[in-house]
């Protein structure tokens, strides 16, 4: 491992071409003068941060060979690539109107592409000592890039790795969907069962005018890692974003979200669905904002803990002056399985426009002992019509992700998890 200092960040952009190398090095000064966020800053006030980031060194080794991704075999011929710490993995595609590139060799051979991309959607020392990191230390990633009017041949499936124990790894995934081009990806954010990890991922979406993107992300990590991510995206006229996040694994996993719809008649509509136990913490920060007239988003997020996990969603819906004939809804349902477990859910609306329809709301509780009542009327043992419950909790959330190819295996992970607490009397 190698410390987070001047030579590491020298060594991760030893390919730097020079707009990529003063960001880096700009960062790299704001790095080293952030100190680790604490619970009195008000963005933090949920999450105990237990660690310091300078704990952790940068992986030089070569990554080991890693298992299938389990999630290949529900795509249909898929575009297999992987990033491993910081390491792009896999062959590169690219015709000139579509790529899958690393996004290590993009910022050299399509610069002014990641250049915009990054000025636009990238991330910023107000985004706090892990973003700086990302800049000062991040090596590599991926980089998908359609061009006007160009359809995706399949959806691109990208296997993210965290790095060893004792490391900190920052992988991106990139894309750039310019005027009228249709693109699809299905992330899987995974590492080895016992390492213990630290992982900041970037998500950056560029949607052009009339295009669309279809985004899953399946954060599946062992429980000793910790995930601190952000996702950033810019959506055009008339342009869609359809976002999904499956939150399943972690120690903490953070991640911040934000959508600029910033185009006449742009949307978005963000779900997510996660799971925690043990001594799991599941937090979400969501911003949605409205720039552009006529915008429409929909937020959903359905969750559930036990043991002593705990589940954070902090959502906000801004709607700028200019942002007229906007709809925006925002939810966050949750399930308290457990007495040790517990869900802060704080939906927010900050509304600047007249005309404008919008409506948000959240829930925190058990399951409905009047619904196990009535399914054990008709039959059903106790552990199975809470069961039942819960597979038909989830059920709206799963079948709204971007990718309905994804709803069977996901719904038998989150269901096999419920069993494995009920078999061993860890629930109500």
């Amino acid at each position: 491992m190698s410390n987070l200092d001047t030579a590491a960040s020298e060594t991760a952009g030893r390919h730097d071409p020079a707009w990529r190398s003063a960001r880096r090095t700009a960062a790299l000064a704001s790095f080293a003068a952030a100190e680790m966020p604490t619970q009195s800053e008000e963005i933090w006030r949920y999450v105990d941060l237990d660690f310091d980031l300078n704990e952790f060194g940068l992986a030089e080794a070569t990554p080991d060979e890693l298992s299938e991704d389990p999630l290949l075999e529900y795509l249909v011929d898929p575009i297999a690539v992987g990033v491993v710490g910081d390491m792009f993995i896999g062959s590169e595609v690219d015709d000139g109107a579509f790529a899958v590139t690393s996004l290590r060799s993009a910022a050299v051979e399509r610069s002014a592409a990641v250049e915009d991309l990054t000025d636009r959607v990238g991330l910023s020392e107000a985004d706090g000592i892990f973003a700086s990191a990302a800049d000062a230390f991040g090596g590599d990633g991926v980089f998908i890039h359609a061009g006007r009017s160009i359809v995706a041949p399949s959806v691109v499936a990208v296997d993210a790795h965290a790095g060893p124990t004792g490391s900190v790894s920052f992988p991106t995934v990139a894309i750039v969907a310019e005027e009228h081009a249709d693109v699809s990806v299905v992330v899987h954010l995974r590492s080895a069962a016992e390492a213990e990890a630290l992982v900041v991922p970037q998500f950056s979406v560029v949607v052009g005018a009339g295009a669309r993107v279809s985004l899953s992300v399946v954060q599946n990590l062992g429980y000793r890692v910790r995930s601190l991510g952000f996702l950033r995206s810019e959506v055009g006229a008339d342009a869609r974003f359809h976002f999904g996040e499956v939150g399943l694994g972690g120690r903490l996993a953070r991640l911040h979200l934000d959508v600029g719809l910033e185009g006449r008649g742009s949307s978005a509509n963000v779900v997510g669905a996660y799971f925690g136990e043990e001594h799991q913490v599941l937090d979400y920060r969501y911003f949605m904002r409205h720039v552009g007239t006529n915008t429409r988003s929909d937020m959903f997020l359905k969750g559930a803990v036990e043991d002593e996990a705990r589940s954070v969603f902090t959502g906000m819906i801004r709607i700028e002056e200019s942002g007229q004939k906007t709809e925006a809804f925002q939810t966050n349902r949750n399930l308290i399985l457990s007495d040790g477990a517990s869900a802060q859910s704080v939906p927010n609306l900050e509304i600047l426009a007249n005309d404008v329809r919008c409506g948000h709301g959240s829930t925190v509780g058990p399951l409905d002992q009047e619904q196990r009542y009535y399914l054990m009327s008709r039959g059903l043992a106790p552990a199975r019509a809470d069961r039942l419950q819960v597979r038909g909790f989830f059920a709206e959330a799963l079948d709204k992700l971007p990718h309905p190819e994804l709803t069977d295996p996901v719904g038998t992970w989150i269901n096999r998890k419920y069993e494995t607490a009920q078999e061993e009397g860890r629930v109500r």
